[in-house]
Order: C-alpha cells, then sequence, then structure tokens
C-alpha cells in the first residue's frame, strides 16, 4: 500500500481505536470528536456509557465529570441541581444522573479540565485548567453531550466499529429500581436497536458481574472485554486476576500500556530493544487472552519529566532516555512482542501512522 494514501477511509480495524474521540484537541464523546477520531484513521471508537436522572444513556467519561466536561457551573438554575454546587472556594460535583437527559442536552460539552475552585466567578472555574497537551481552540461551537444512541448513529455513519465502556456508576445501585443489570442490558438493547452486529462491538466494563451477565444473557458476549482498573493490585497478583476474567468466560482482557511493558535488562546489547513485555503480557498470551491496552497520547510533551507518569511508569526511571518517538517503539513492542489486538489512542493519527506506514515494514524477530 501506499503509506497516507486515502488515510481519512482507512481503518485498522483491529489496531487503532478512537478513545473518547480526539480528546486532545476537541471536547470527548462530541459528534467532531468522534468525526475527527474516524479521520484520522480510528476503527474502533469508544462512548463511555452511564446514566441521567430518567436512566437514559450518555457518553461521559464518568458518571460525575460534568462540572469539568460541560459549562454546567454557569447555568444558575442546573448548578443547584448537582450533588455538589459550584460556588467560591467549593468543589462542584456534577453527575448525569443529577440531571434528566432532556436538561443534559441543554450543556455545551467543553474540554475536560482540572478548574481553580479559587475562581470568583463560575465561567473562571469552567473554562480554566486545560491541560498543556490539550487546547481549547476548538471549542468555538456548543458542542452537544451525546446520547450512546446518537453515538452508535455517528460510528455508523464513519463507517467504525463500537467499544462502548459501561463505566461503573458513582451512585448507589439499584438507582430508583434501575439495577446493574439493567444497565448492562439497556446498552446492548440500544445496539440491538440499530441492528449493530455483535461482531462489530468490543464492549467494556472493569466489573466482573457485567461481563458475566453479557456471557451468559446476551449476543454480544463473546468480545466482552475485561477491563483491569486494578492499580493497587500487587503485580505478583496479576496472574490470579487473568484467572478470575478467565472463569467468566471472557476472552479479551484490557490492562494499561505500563503493565504489559517493562524496561530490557539487556538494553544496550547489539539489537536489543529497550522495552520487552512484561511478565503478566506474557501470561495472559498463555492464557489464550486477546488483549486490548490504552492509552497512548495521554501524557505530557515531555515523557522524560512528566509527572506522573502513569502510562509510562514502568519504564520511567530506568535510563531509557524517553522521547516523544518512544511512542513508536512503545506502539512497535505492545504489537510485535505483545501482540496486542487494539490500543486506544486519544489522538488516533499516531497509531494510525504506525500501522500504516510502520508495522509491516519492522523486523518481527
Amino acid at each position: 500500500m501506499e503509506c497516507g494514501a486515502n488515510t481519512e477511509k482507512f481503518f485498522i480495524s483491529d489496531f487503532s481505536i478512537g478513545h473518547r474521540g480526539a480528546a486532545l484537541q476537541f471536547p470527548e464523546h462530541t459528534e467532531i470528536s468522534y468525526r475527527a477520531a474516524a479521520r484520522m484513521g480510528a476503527g474502533i471508537i469508544e462512548c463511555d456509557v452511564t446514566f441521567t436522572m430518567d436512566k437514559e444513556l450518555v457518553c461521559r467519561h464518568s458518571q460525575c465529570d460534568l462540572h469539568t466536561t460541560t459549562d454546567v457551573v454557569t447555568r444558575p438554575e442546573l448548578n443547584a441541581k448537582c450533588t455538589t454546587p459550584w460556588s467560591p472556594g467549593v468543589a462542584p460535583r456534577c453527575c448525569a444522573s443529577d440531571f434528566t437527559l432532556e436538561e443534559i442536552k441543554t450543556l455545551c460539552a467543553k474540554m475536560d479540565s482540572a478548574n481553580d475552585i479559587g475562581a470568583e466567578t463560575a465561567e473562571g472555574y469552567a473554562f480554566g485548567g486545560t491541560a498543556d497537551f490539550r487546547t481549547d481552540l476548538y471549542q468555538t461551537e456548543c458542542e452537544s453531550v451525546l446520547t450512546h444512541k446518537e453515538s452508535i448513529e455517528i460510528i455508523l455513519s464513519v463507517g467504525a466499529k463500537f467499544t462502548p465502556e459501561l463505566k461503573e456508576p458513582a451512585v448507589e445501585m439499584p438507582f430508583d429500581g434501575f439495577t446493574q443489570a439493567d444497565f448492562a442490558q439497556k446498552l446492548i438493547d440500544e445496539l440491538v436497536e440499530y441492528n449493530v452486529p455483535p461482531a462489530n462491538v468490543w464492549q467494556q466494563s472493569a466489573v466482573e458481574a457485567d461481563i458475566r451477565y453479557w456471557i451468559e444473557n446476551t449476543d454480544y458476549g463473546d468480545q466482552a472485554v475485561a477491563l483491569d482498573f486494578g492499580d493497587s493490585r500487587p503485580r505478583s497478583e496479576d496472574y490470579d486476576w487473568l484467572l478470575a476474567v478467565q472463569a467468566t468466560g471472557a476472552k479479551y482482557v484490557a490492562p494499561p500500556m505500563w503493565k504489559l511493558v517493562e524496561a530490557n535488562p539487556a538494553a544496550g546489547d547489539a539489537g536489543e530493544l529497550d522495552m520487552v513485555a512484561s511478565e503478566m503480557a506474557i501470561a495472559a498470551k498463555d492464557l489464550g487472552f486477546e488483549i486490548v491496552t490504552w492509552t497512548l497520547d495521554r501524557t505530557g510533551v515531555s515523557l522524560g519529566s512528566m509527572s506522573p507518569a502513569y502510562y509510562w511508569q514502568t519504564l520511567m526511571g530506568q535510563g531509557l532516555g524517553l522521547t516523544e518517538g518512544s511512542r513508536f517503539e512503545l506502539l512497535y513492542v505492545l504489537d510485535k512482542k505483545v501482540g496486542i489486538r487494539g490500543i486506544f489512542d486519544d489522538w488516533p493519527a499516531v497509531t494510525t501512522f504506525y500501522a500504516n506506514c510502520m508495522s509491516k515494514l519492522l523486523r518481527v524477530n
């Protein structure tokens, strides 16, 4: 193939995954971010699924992030409905479950930001604190908060596939009679409503009960993805976690990138890479799992000085001289050495460039 030809139509459906769209430059979970991800070659796009007060499904990175991802605190009548309303010096908490879908659809999505509770005005809180590796350049329009159904329509329109994540509820379940099983089933029901084939869906959850539910009760269980959010779990217990997932019948696991790679003690020898597959990665493949990982391009500009170095933590401080170009070495190790099926990328052009222009040219030994 000719590298770079028709990249907006070339989908790497088994490798590049648009994580919440193109969240480095566009407000996450908006139509513009999903379309940007598709144009950059993401073949699978994620809606993080949570629910509203009236139990409708919407795309939000967490159930309680409206205060950092929308302008809700600037709307006095809606700010008052937040679990913790904003006021000067108070850290707000505004949840999708605080509002009806009709109310949420009046909000404007914006770039996620770590906002200043010392701001004197609601606008100062809402629109401050954007990370330096993101931009507010494209916040000139009022982008709507998407429903899960709207995300399905957009993803279908760009010819991509689906990896919705059922977000763990931040409210006590059942919620007004809405059970966890109801939540898991409603996600599937909406995919069925749009005739989305199970083969085109990799639905995710960090909740073991969700994985079991999908496998035992729906036609969408074969590609259910068990997310690994066990950051505090000792690495010595990773194998036990994999066995527990295997017992559910799941065939896919999704640990963060840092759990799948480690510094190569033989680095520096002729031809040796600086990083290699971790023990967990090797164990997962030995147990027959397919592996998805997350998230490339969720780091600061300088890998060498990034703090905290969450996504690279097993490689930091190892004298590897990490640079921006190290992303491609990491992709190579994850692709050729770990054997991942997909990787989430907040700026999918990086993974698409690797998949289109580098993957088939690089050594496999």
